[in-house]
């Protein structure tokens, strides 16, 4: 179930795992469709029979969509309520620690890492652990910095 917070709460959450997001599968039409959509088509990634052969015995997810579904994963997860905009302020450090092979499900933990005021709002900075579902070791870790306006 989604996780509603204000930023008031958060206050009390730091240091805190304060979410996670239900699985999602990693389909190839996912993969092949954003490979569409950032040119980019290296093998390991869209040729299936090339990519048997890999040490991956498969296709695996682009590290960047793995990162490019964090928004979702959030979302999914939880929202901060009472405030009129949110916004994505960048990353402080992105690691891809293991494959997201094709047909493997995937999913966000969130550790509220730091909250600071900024000018009209708070900024917050969330640990994102991306886990894959049988996997010893995550497939992604990131800090990601967000912004939040009343």
């Amino acid at each position: 179930m989604k996780l509603a917070l204000t930023l008031a709460d958060l206050g009390q959450r730091v240091g805190q795992e304060v979410a996670v997001s239900p699985w999602i599968e990693i389909t190839q039409e996912r993969i092949d469709q954003f490979a569409q959509a950032t040119d980019d088509h290296q093998w390991i990634h869209v040729d299936r029979e090339r990519a048997r052969q890999s040490p991956f015995g498969g296709t695996i997810a682009h590290g960047f969509l793995t990162l490019s579904l964090l928004p979702m994963l959030t979302d999914a997860a939880f929202e901060i309520t009472g405030r009129t905009m949110g916004i994505n302020y960048g990353l402080n450090k992105v690691r891809f620690t293991s494959p997201v092979p094709s047909g493997s499900r995937i999913r966000g933990r969130f550790t509220l890492v730091k909250l600071e005021p900024i000018e009209g709002g708070m900024q917050t900075t969330w640990s994102a652990v991306i886990e894959r579902d049988g996997a010893d070791k995550p497939a992604m870790i990131a800090e990601t910095i967000s912004r939040h306006y009343a």
